[in-house]
């Protein structure tokens, strides 16, 4: 009896502990972050085409999509790694890291890698989010190494 007892326990621990799916989180109403890079504030585009959750790891997503500086347009894959969640009865945080890698077209392409908090308001009766905001800081590095700018990209 208690091995019964504590079979189920396990299972229920495992079962209600997984990560929901939120891969479309990531693909923003496909909406286009906005934000900037550089010292100057440059405009930065950054689009998820593409957005699927690991099978292996929950807590992880393999996205894919295009990054857009004045005219230079760069295809990027990568993913988004969920480290922490906190639940507050109706707002939620998420915190994580994100690593996107630039198809290589010479000096302008490279790679991204930062931070990013998701923050939501959970609307009990419509089982619905109302209001979200989710916010990507980091750094992008170009792969000659010669260019290394910051980055801040906001959801619309």
């Amino acid at each position: 009896m208690k091995k019964l007892l504590l079979l189920f326990i396990l299972t229920a621990n495992f079962v209600f502990g997984q990560m929901p799916d939120i891969s479309n989180v990531w693909m923003n109403n496909s909406k286009p972050y906005i934000g900037t890079i550089g010292n100057k504030g440059q405009e930065l585009k950054l689009k998820i085409n593409t957005s699927e959750q690991n099978k292996k790891n929950d807590q992880e997503y393999f996205i894919s999509g295009y990054s857009l500086v004045d005219n230079n347009y760069a295809k990027f894959e990568g993913k988004i790694v969920v480290s922490k969640y906190k639940d507050a009865r109706k707002r939620g945080r998420i915190f994580g890291e994100y690593e996107l890698s630039e198809e290589n077209k010479g000096k302008h392409s490279g790679t991204f890698k930062g931070k990013f908090v998701y923050d939501f308001k959970w609307n009990r009766k419509t089982e619905q989010i109302e209001e979200q905001n989710l916010e990507l800081t980091g750094d992008w590095k170009s792969y000659d190494g010669t260019l290394d700018f910051k980055t801040h990209l906001k959801n619309q």
